[in-house]
Protein backbone atom coordinates (compact mmCIF):
# COMPACT_ATOMS: atom_id res chain seq x y z
CA UNK A 1 0.00 0.00 0.00
CA UNK A 2 1.62 3.65 -1.07
CA UNK A 3 0.26 6.84 0.96
CA UNK A 4 3.30 8.91 -1.05
CA UNK A 5 0.93 9.68 -3.68
CA UNK A 6 -2.01 10.95 -1.67
CA UNK A 7 0.56 12.80 0.63
CA UNK A 8 2.49 14.58 -2.24
CA UNK A 9 -0.86 15.83 -3.16
CA UNK A 10 -1.91 17.22 0.25
CA UNK A 11 1.43 19.30 0.13
CA UNK A 12 1.39 20.61 -3.16
CA UNK A 13 -2.47 21.95 -2.42
CA UNK A 14 -1.44 23.26 0.55
CA UNK A 15 1.30 25.12 -0.96
CA UNK A 16 -0.74 26.49 -3.60
CA UNK A 17 -3.40 27.55 -0.86
CA UNK A 18 -0.26 29.28 0.72
CA UNK A 19 0.16 31.15 -2.89
CA UNK A 20 -3.30 31.54 -3.03
CA UNK A 21 -3.61 32.96 0.19
CA UNK A 22 -0.62 35.36 -0.49
CA UNK A 23 -2.21 36.29 -3.62
CA UNK A 24 -5.11 37.75 -1.85
CA UNK A 25 -3.41 39.00 1.27
CA UNK A 26 -1.48 41.60 -1.21
CA UNK A 27 -4.88 42.51 -3.57
CA UNK A 28 -4.12 45.87 -2.00
CA UNK A 29 -0.47 46.37 -1.91
CA UNK A 30 0.96 48.58 -4.72
CA UNK A 31 3.03 47.10 -7.04
CA UNK A 32 2.45 43.87 -5.59
CA UNK A 33 2.97 40.91 -8.43
CA UNK A 34 0.67 38.22 -7.73
CA UNK A 35 2.15 34.31 -8.23
CA UNK A 36 1.69 31.20 -9.28
CA UNK A 37 2.29 27.93 -8.01
CA UNK A 38 3.63 25.63 -11.21
CA UNK A 39 3.20 21.40 -10.42
CA UNK A 40 4.94 18.37 -11.89
CA UNK A 41 4.34 15.00 -11.79
CA UNK A 42 7.00 12.36 -10.04
CA UNK A 43 8.31 8.93 -11.08
CA UNK A 44 10.62 6.93 -9.20
CA UNK A 45 13.65 6.39 -11.18
CA UNK A 46 13.75 2.55 -12.14
CA UNK A 47 15.33 0.05 -15.06
CA UNK A 48 12.10 -0.93 -16.19
CA UNK A 49 11.19 2.86 -17.38
CA UNK A 50 7.94 1.67 -19.05
CA UNK A 51 4.18 1.32 -17.96
CA UNK A 52 5.08 2.60 -13.99
CA UNK A 53 2.55 4.27 -11.79
CA UNK A 54 3.85 7.92 -10.75
CA UNK A 55 4.11 7.96 -7.17
CA UNK A 56 2.60 11.73 -6.76
CA UNK A 57 3.34 15.27 -7.43
CA UNK A 58 5.23 17.92 -6.49
CA UNK A 59 5.46 22.05 -6.93
CA UNK A 60 7.75 22.71 -9.64
CA UNK A 61 8.35 26.52 -8.87
CA UNK A 62 6.18 29.62 -7.18
CA UNK A 63 6.22 32.13 -11.09
CA UNK A 64 5.65 35.46 -10.74
CA UNK A 65 3.04 37.11 -12.56
CA UNK A 66 4.61 40.70 -14.03
CA UNK A 67 1.51 41.57 -15.83
CA UNK A 68 0.95 45.36 -15.90
CA UNK A 69 -1.19 46.36 -12.92
CA UNK A 70 -4.08 49.19 -12.98
CA UNK A 71 -3.34 52.94 -12.07
CA UNK A 72 -4.08 55.13 -9.92
CA UNK A 73 -3.18 58.60 -9.26
CA UNK A 74 -2.64 60.24 -6.25
CA UNK A 75 -2.14 63.37 -4.06
CA UNK A 76 1.30 62.64 -3.59
CA UNK A 77 3.41 64.51 -5.86
CA UNK A 78 6.37 62.16 -5.23
CA UNK A 79 4.60 58.92 -6.16
CA UNK A 80 5.75 57.39 -9.53
CA UNK A 81 3.80 54.17 -11.30
CA UNK A 82 5.91 52.62 -14.15
CA UNK A 83 3.65 51.92 -17.42
CA UNK A 84 5.66 49.32 -19.26
CA UNK A 85 8.73 47.31 -18.54
CA UNK A 86 11.11 48.14 -15.72
CA UNK A 87 11.85 48.39 -12.32
CA UNK A 88 12.83 51.65 -9.75
CA UNK A 89 16.33 50.53 -9.19
CA UNK A 90 16.79 51.01 -4.92
CA UNK A 91 19.86 51.31 -3.32
CA UNK A 92 19.97 50.54 0.50
CA UNK A 93 23.98 51.49 1.78
CA UNK A 94 25.01 50.49 -1.54
CA UNK A 95 22.93 46.72 -1.99
CA UNK A 96 20.88 47.38 -5.10
CA UNK A 97 17.27 45.89 -5.19
CA UNK A 98 14.45 46.62 -7.35
CA UNK A 99 10.70 47.48 -6.83
CA UNK A 100 7.34 47.94 -9.08
CA UNK A 101 6.25 49.98 -5.47
CA UNK A 102 6.05 53.88 -6.69
CA UNK A 103 5.59 55.42 -3.35
CA UNK A 104 7.87 57.86 -2.47
CA UNK A 105 9.00 60.64 0.37
CA UNK A 106 11.78 62.78 0.72
CA UNK A 107 13.90 62.31 3.95
CA UNK A 108 15.46 65.51 6.19
CA UNK A 109 18.61 65.05 3.75
CA UNK A 110 16.72 65.55 0.47
CA UNK A 111 16.87 62.03 -0.67
CA UNK A 112 13.97 60.66 -2.56
CA UNK A 113 13.44 56.83 -0.37
CA UNK A 114 10.75 54.29 -0.09
CA UNK A 115 9.04 53.77 3.49
CA UNK A 116 11.94 51.49 4.37
CA UNK A 117 14.56 54.10 3.50
CA UNK A 118 15.83 52.86 0.25
CA UNK A 119 16.78 55.41 -1.89
CA UNK A 120 15.97 56.19 -5.41
CA UNK A 121 18.84 56.00 -7.80
CA UNK A 122 19.04 57.79 -11.32
CA UNK A 123 21.12 59.78 -13.41
CA UNK A 124 22.82 63.34 -12.18
CA UNK A 125 23.24 66.38 -13.72
CA UNK A 126 27.24 67.81 -14.25
CA UNK A 127 28.05 71.30 -13.52
CA UNK A 128 26.14 72.78 -16.56
CA UNK A 129 23.05 70.82 -16.08
CA UNK A 130 23.47 68.29 -18.70
CA UNK A 131 22.64 64.92 -17.91
CA UNK A 132 25.22 62.27 -17.67
CA UNK A 133 24.26 58.91 -17.91
CA UNK A 134 26.85 57.26 -15.97
CA UNK A 135 26.74 55.09 -13.26
CA UNK A 136 23.41 55.53 -11.37
CA UNK A 137 23.69 57.30 -8.03
CA UNK A 138 21.14 58.09 -5.18
CA UNK A 139 19.03 60.99 -5.75
CA UNK A 140 19.00 64.40 -4.03
CA UNK A 141 17.45 67.21 -4.52
CA UNK A 142 19.42 70.00 -3.25
CA UNK A 143 17.76 73.19 -1.20
CA UNK A 144 20.22 75.29 -1.70
CA UNK A 145 19.71 78.24 -3.25
CA UNK A 146 19.69 78.81 -7.39
CA UNK A 147 22.69 80.76 -7.87
CA UNK A 148 22.38 84.21 -9.63
CA UNK A 149 23.52 84.59 -13.58
CA UNK A 150 24.53 88.24 -14.73
CA UNK A 151 22.61 89.33 -17.63
CA UNK A 152 25.32 89.16 -21.05
CA UNK A 153 23.18 88.50 -23.88
CA UNK A 154 20.44 91.27 -25.25
CA UNK A 155 17.93 90.39 -28.23
CA UNK A 156 16.17 93.82 -28.41
CA UNK A 157 13.47 94.06 -31.71
CA UNK A 158 12.33 97.13 -32.32
CA UNK A 159 10.58 99.43 -34.76
CA UNK A 160 12.13 102.70 -35.39
CA UNK A 161 9.48 105.38 -37.44
CA UNK A 162 10.76 106.65 -40.57
CA UNK A 163 9.26 109.84 -40.41
CA UNK A 164 11.03 110.60 -37.25
CA UNK A 165 13.18 113.96 -37.65
CA UNK A 166 16.47 114.54 -36.36
CA UNK A 167 16.61 115.66 -32.27
CA UNK A 168 17.06 119.67 -32.45
CA UNK A 169 19.21 119.25 -29.52
CA UNK A 170 22.93 117.65 -29.32
CA UNK A 171 24.67 116.10 -27.87
CA UNK A 172 23.21 113.13 -26.58
CA UNK A 173 22.01 113.79 -22.98
CA UNK A 174 19.92 111.35 -21.34
CA UNK A 175 18.39 113.37 -19.06
CA UNK A 176 17.39 115.63 -21.85
CA UNK A 177 14.22 114.07 -24.11
CA UNK A 178 15.24 116.75 -26.75
CA UNK A 179 18.54 114.97 -27.73
CA UNK A 180 16.44 111.70 -28.87
CA UNK A 181 13.62 110.55 -30.42
CA UNK A 182 12.84 107.16 -28.71
CA UNK A 183 13.86 105.31 -24.91
CA UNK A 184 12.73 101.59 -23.64
CA UNK A 185 14.27 100.16 -20.65
CA UNK A 186 14.69 96.89 -19.14
CA UNK A 187 16.31 95.01 -16.57
CA UNK A 188 19.73 93.34 -16.05
CA UNK A 189 21.42 91.69 -13.38
CA UNK A 190 24.80 91.89 -11.70
CA UNK A 191 27.22 88.99 -10.83
CA UNK A 192 25.53 89.18 -7.19
CA UNK A 193 22.11 88.84 -8.76
CA UNK A 194 21.34 92.14 -8.06
CA UNK A 195 18.48 94.11 -10.67
CA UNK A 196 19.62 97.22 -12.57
CA UNK A 197 17.61 99.23 -15.01
CA UNK A 198 19.15 99.34 -18.68
CA UNK A 199 17.82 101.81 -20.78
CA UNK A 200 18.46 102.16 -24.40
CA UNK A 201 17.83 105.65 -26.35
CA UNK A 202 17.52 106.02 -29.98
CA UNK A 203 18.17 109.60 -31.75
CA UNK A 204 17.70 109.77 -35.99
CA UNK A 205 21.55 111.49 -37.17
CA UNK A 206 19.91 111.24 -41.08
CA UNK A 207 17.86 109.57 -43.04
CA UNK A 208 18.01 105.34 -42.11
CA UNK A 209 20.45 106.23 -39.66
CA UNK A 210 20.06 105.72 -35.98
CA UNK A 211 22.30 105.98 -32.76
CA UNK A 212 21.73 103.59 -30.03
CA UNK A 213 23.21 104.82 -26.63
CA UNK A 214 23.40 103.06 -23.46
CA UNK A 215 22.45 103.81 -19.70
CA UNK A 216 22.53 101.30 -16.58
CA UNK A 217 20.82 102.98 -13.69
CA UNK A 218 20.41 106.30 -15.30
CA UNK A 219 24.86 106.47 -15.40
CA UNK A 220 25.93 106.55 -19.53
CA UNK A 221 27.97 103.60 -20.63
CA UNK A 222 30.43 104.55 -23.28
CA UNK A 223 31.37 108.09 -24.62
CA UNK A 224 30.15 107.15 -28.15
CA UNK A 225 26.85 105.24 -29.53
CA UNK A 226 26.28 101.45 -28.52
CA UNK A 227 25.56 101.25 -32.11
CA UNK A 228 25.06 103.19 -35.07
CA UNK A 229 22.57 101.10 -37.16
CA UNK A 230 22.24 102.04 -41.16
CA UNK A 231 18.70 100.75 -42.71
CA UNK A 232 18.04 99.99 -46.37
CA UNK A 233 15.49 101.62 -48.34
CA UNK A 234 12.81 98.32 -47.67
CA UNK A 235 13.38 98.95 -43.51
CA UNK A 236 15.59 96.43 -42.99
CA UNK A 237 18.44 96.65 -40.88
CA UNK A 238 21.85 96.50 -43.29
CA UNK A 239 24.74 97.48 -41.11
CA UNK A 240 25.38 97.99 -37.51
CA UNK A 241 28.29 100.20 -37.02
CA UNK A 242 29.84 99.63 -40.79
CA UNK A 243 29.93 96.12 -40.87
CA UNK A 244 27.11 93.31 -41.91
CA UNK A 245 24.45 93.27 -39.01
CA UNK A 246 26.24 91.53 -35.59
CA UNK A 247 25.37 91.56 -31.78
CA UNK A 248 27.48 94.82 -30.50
CA UNK A 249 29.08 94.80 -27.14
CA UNK A 250 29.09 97.35 -24.52
CA UNK A 251 32.07 99.15 -23.05
CA UNK A 252 32.18 97.79 -19.40
CA UNK A 253 30.67 99.12 -16.62
CA UNK A 254 30.69 98.24 -12.81
CA UNK A 255 27.54 97.92 -10.78
CA UNK A 256 28.30 98.20 -7.18
CA UNK A 257 30.37 95.52 -5.30
CA UNK A 258 29.60 93.13 -7.71
CA UNK A 259 32.01 92.30 -10.98
CA UNK A 260 33.14 94.16 -14.05
CA UNK A 261 30.16 94.01 -16.63
CA UNK A 262 29.77 94.55 -20.42
CA UNK A 263 26.47 93.49 -22.28
CA UNK A 264 26.09 92.12 -26.15
CA UNK A 265 23.17 93.27 -27.96
CA UNK A 266 21.61 92.06 -30.99
CA UNK A 267 19.30 94.43 -32.87
CA UNK A 268 18.51 91.94 -36.01
CA UNK A 269 14.86 92.13 -35.61
CA UNK A 270 15.22 95.84 -35.27
CA UNK A 271 13.14 97.73 -38.41
CA UNK A 272 12.75 100.95 -39.49
CA UNK A 273 9.12 101.37 -41.17
CA UNK A 274 7.03 104.63 -41.37
CA UNK A 275 4.65 103.52 -38.19
CA UNK A 276 5.03 104.67 -34.71
CA UNK A 277 7.66 103.61 -32.57
CA UNK A 278 7.32 99.89 -30.66
CA UNK A 279 9.02 97.52 -29.06
CA UNK A 280 7.91 94.12 -30.34
CA UNK A 281 10.51 92.12 -28.16
CA UNK A 282 13.12 92.64 -25.36
CA UNK A 283 14.89 89.55 -23.62
CA UNK A 284 17.77 89.23 -21.65
CA UNK A 285 19.78 85.96 -20.23
CA UNK A 286 20.58 86.93 -16.54
CA UNK A 287 18.80 86.06 -13.58
CA UNK A 288 18.49 86.64 -9.92
CA UNK A 289 19.48 83.80 -6.99
CA UNK A 290 16.17 81.66 -6.38
CA UNK A 291 14.87 79.60 -3.99
CA UNK A 292 13.46 75.68 -4.57
CA UNK A 293 9.43 76.13 -4.64
CA UNK A 294 8.63 72.49 -6.09
CA UNK A 295 9.74 69.42 -8.26
CA UNK A 296 8.03 67.59 -11.24
CA UNK A 297 9.20 64.28 -12.53
CA UNK A 298 8.64 63.97 -16.56
CA UNK A 299 7.78 60.93 -18.48
CA UNK A 300 11.05 60.14 -19.28
CA UNK A 301 12.21 60.57 -15.70
CA UNK A 302 13.37 64.39 -15.81
CA UNK A 303 13.45 65.69 -11.67
CA UNK A 304 13.12 69.54 -12.78
CA UNK A 305 13.58 71.98 -9.95
CA UNK A 306 11.14 75.27 -10.01
CA UNK A 307 12.70 78.46 -8.29
CA UNK A 308 11.21 81.55 -7.36
CA UNK A 309 13.09 83.66 -10.00
CA UNK A 310 10.95 81.91 -12.54
CA UNK A 311 13.45 79.64 -13.18
CA UNK A 312 14.06 75.79 -14.18
CA UNK A 313 16.73 73.55 -13.19
CA UNK A 314 17.56 69.71 -14.04
CA UNK A 315 18.42 68.05 -10.87
CA UNK A 316 18.44 64.43 -11.72
CA UNK A 317 16.59 61.57 -13.88
CA UNK A 318 15.33 58.56 -12.50
CA UNK A 319 16.35 55.50 -13.98
CA UNK A 320 14.19 52.29 -14.75
CA UNK A 321 16.18 48.74 -15.09
CA UNK A 322 14.94 45.54 -17.04
CA UNK A 323 16.00 41.84 -17.14
CA UNK A 324 15.90 39.21 -19.54
CA UNK A 325 14.21 36.85 -16.84
CA UNK A 326 12.11 38.87 -14.36
CA UNK A 327 10.95 35.06 -13.32
CA UNK A 328 14.43 35.01 -12.30
CA UNK A 329 14.36 37.82 -9.95
CA UNK A 330 14.52 36.84 -6.00
CA UNK A 331 11.51 38.16 -3.91
CA UNK A 332 13.28 40.12 -1.19
CA UNK A 333 9.82 41.23 0.86
CA UNK A 334 9.24 44.82 1.17
CA UNK A 335 8.05 44.99 -2.91
CA UNK A 336 11.58 44.63 -3.33
CA UNK A 337 13.03 42.00 -5.79
CA UNK A 338 16.91 41.05 -6.00
CA UNK A 339 18.88 40.18 -8.98
CA UNK A 340 20.34 36.73 -9.34
CA UNK A 341 22.09 34.75 -12.00
CA UNK A 342 19.11 33.07 -13.39
CA UNK A 343 17.40 37.04 -13.99
CA UNK A 344 20.68 38.02 -16.07
CA UNK A 345 22.11 41.35 -15.84
CA UNK A 346 19.78 44.46 -15.30
CA UNK A 347 19.49 46.49 -18.24
CA UNK A 348 19.42 50.40 -17.11
CA UNK A 349 18.35 53.45 -18.50
CA UNK A 350 15.96 56.39 -18.80
CA UNK A 351 11.81 55.54 -19.08
CA UNK A 352 11.04 55.73 -22.50
CA UNK A 353 14.13 54.50 -24.01
CA UNK A 354 14.95 50.73 -25.37
CA UNK A 355 12.19 48.21 -23.86
CA UNK A 356 11.89 50.13 -20.84
CA UNK A 357 8.08 51.74 -19.98
CA UNK A 358 7.47 55.39 -19.13
CA UNK A 359 6.85 56.88 -15.79
CA UNK A 360 3.26 58.76 -14.40
CA UNK A 361 4.02 61.11 -11.48
CA UNK A 362 1.30 61.54 -8.53
CA UNK A 363 -0.18 58.09 -9.82
CA UNK A 364 1.21 54.20 -8.41
CA UNK A 365 0.52 51.12 -9.87
CA UNK A 366 -1.68 48.45 -8.78
CA UNK A 367 -1.59 44.94 -7.15
CA UNK A 368 -2.33 43.00 -10.76
CA UNK A 369 -4.08 40.23 -8.38
CA UNK A 370 -7.60 39.57 -9.85
CA UNK A 371 -9.40 39.00 -6.22
CA UNK A 372 -12.31 37.32 -8.11
CA UNK A 373 -10.41 34.67 -9.69
CA UNK A 374 -7.93 33.72 -6.78
CA UNK A 375 -11.22 33.34 -4.75
CA UNK A 376 -12.25 30.32 -7.52
CA UNK A 377 -8.72 29.31 -7.38
CA UNK A 378 -9.15 28.94 -3.46
CA UNK A 379 -12.10 27.21 -4.03
CA UNK A 380 -10.45 24.79 -6.73
CA UNK A 381 -7.47 24.29 -4.69
CA UNK A 382 -9.95 23.08 -1.58
CA UNK A 383 -11.30 20.44 -3.29
CA UNK A 384 -8.04 19.25 -4.82
CA UNK A 385 -7.09 19.41 -1.21
CA UNK A 386 -10.48 17.10 0.10
CA UNK A 387 -9.33 15.03 -2.84
CA UNK A 388 -6.00 14.02 -1.51
CA UNK A 389 -7.23 13.93 1.84
CA UNK A 390 -9.78 11.24 0.81
CA UNK A 391 -7.00 9.32 -1.36
CA UNK A 392 -5.32 8.79 1.99
CA UNK A 393 -8.46 7.38 3.83
CA UNK A 394 -9.13 4.99 0.90
CA UNK A 395 -5.61 3.57 0.88
CA UNK A 396 -5.82 3.62 5.35
CA UNK A 397 -9.14 1.66 4.73
CA UNK A 398 -7.62 -0.70 2.60
CA UNK A 399 -4.23 -1.51 4.75
CA UNK A 400 -6.92 -1.89 7.48
CA UNK A 401 -8.56 -4.76 5.41
CA UNK A 402 -5.36 -6.31 4.67
CA UNK A 403 -4.06 -6.10 8.62
CA UNK A 404 -7.87 -7.73 9.70
CA UNK A 405 -7.10 -10.91 7.29
CA UNK A 406 -7.21 -14.17 9.31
Amino acid sequence: MGFQQGLSGLNAASKNLDVIGNNVANASTVGFKGAQAQFADVYASSMGGANQAGIGVRVSTIAQQFTQGNITTTNNSLDMAVSGNGFFRLSNNGAISYTRNGQFQMDKLGYIVTSQGYRLTGFLPNAAGAIVATAPADLQISTADLMPSPTVNITAGLNLDSRSAVPAVAPFDPANSLTFNNSTSMTVYDSLGSSHVASLYFANTAPNTWDAWLTVDGVQVGAVPLAQMEFGTNGVLSLVNGLPVAAVVSDFFTPAGAALQSLSFDFASTSQFGGIFGVNSLSQDGYTSGRLTGFTTGADGMVTGRYSNGQAKTLGQVVLSNFSNPQGLQPMGANNWGETSTSGTPLVGAPGSSSLGLLQTSAVEDSNVDLTAELVNMITAQRVYQANAQSVKTQDQVLQTIVNLR
